[in-house]
């Protein structure tokens, strides 16, 4: 019996959100050292300066404030928002033509993102058949709140904001494809890992 071959199947984005302190980036890097080269990081754009050691196009996009805003008017964004007096941006040039050629992408958003990528997935067809979506949850707030406090980094105002937009985030985790309560890092990869294997095979994927 002649066994026909599986067409190339397009780039999964594999979207991971999560409140402040709930593991997310440590999550997404270890996917990323695993999976390297299959899977890559998106290079957000952002008006903020950049940092010694910071390199153009590989940790960020960086834009002057005009030309984020002429970015804005093109809708050439996915996604876009104002953090703490600088702008931030997914750009779809970094998106589809990884995804077109097969080179499946992770980014780690907050629940705004998520939803905008959602939103344009509806009347996208690439993205609509690429997008991933898992929420990790926290098993408990004194759980974010012990490792915010641990980091040393913020004040306590600072903390007990991020503190209230973790519960406001929380209540969203409806909206993703998968949820996560969060334990011991290595089981949570475990099951990241699972997910993003077992969507690797989807039928649906394939073009």
């Amino acid at each position: 019996m002649n066994m026909s071959v599986l067409p190339k199947a397009r780039g999964l984005l594999f979207i991971v959100s999560g409140p402040a302190g709930s593991g997310k980036t440590t999550l997404c890097n270890r996917l990323l050292s695993t999976f390297a080269p299959c899977l890559d990081r998106v290079v957000t754009a952002t008006t903020r300066p950049s940092r010694k050691g910071e390199r153009q196009g590989v940790d960020y996009h960086f834009l002057t404030a005009a030309e984020f805003d002429e970015n804005i008017r093109d809708s050439a964004f996915y996604e876009h928002a104002l953090v703490h007096g600088q702008k931030y941006g997914v750009l779809k040039s970094e998106v589809i033509p990884k995804l077109a050629r097969g080179l499946d992408l992770t980014l780690n958003v907050d629940v705004q993102g998520a939803a905008a990528f959602r939103k344009a997935a509806e009347r996208d067809d690439l993205l609509r058949q690429s997008l991933i979506t898992l929420f990790l949850m926290p098993s408990d707030l004194k759980v974010i709140q012990q490792r915010l406090e641990g980091r040393g980094t913020d004040e306590r105002t600072e903390i007990d904001r991020r503190l209230k937009v973790a519960e406001e985030e929380i209540k969203r985790w409806r909206e993703y494809d998968y949820c996560l309560v969060s334990g011991e890092k290595d089981t949570d990869f475990a099951k990241a890992k699972a997910i993003y294997e077992a969507e690797k095979l989807r039928v649906a994927r394939l073009s």
